[in-house]
């Protein structure tokens, strides 16, 4: 069955790095974009990036875009995203989306940015 698996979350300072990935079963992986959410406590979930399938650029918001950058590795069935310059409200669950239909989910790796 399809299945997407979140790591890589942690607790980091503000100004630091992360890289998260989500390793991708059940489908394939080359053929379908996957995006990236995040969702702060309290917060509604938000489109972090989408990591097209193919050799296209990926789209990210506003809010992470010069920050954060993405890639896949579609030997490994995996998507990575790097968190650069973190900042408190960054501080957040982050989830990979895709597979067929974009219906699944991971189950989340949570990244904290405190001093």
């Amino acid at each position: 069955q399809v299945q997407l698996v979140e790591s890589g979350g942690g607790l980091v300072q503000p100004g630091g790095s992360l890289r998260l990935s989500c390793v991708a079963s059940g489908f394939t992986f080359s053929s379908y974009s996957i995006a990236w959410y995040r969702q702060a406590p309290g917060k509604q979930r938000e489109f972090v990036a989408t990591i097209p399938s193919g050799d296209v650029t990926p789209t990210f918001a506003a809010s992470v875009k010069g920050r954060f950058t993405a890639s896949r590795d579609n030997v490994k069935n995996t998507v990575y995203l790097q968190l650069n310059s973190l900042k408190p409200e960054d501080t957040a669950v982050y989830y990979c989306r895709g597979g067929p239909a974009f219906d699944y989910w991971g189950q989340g790796t949570q990244v904290t940015v405190s001093s």
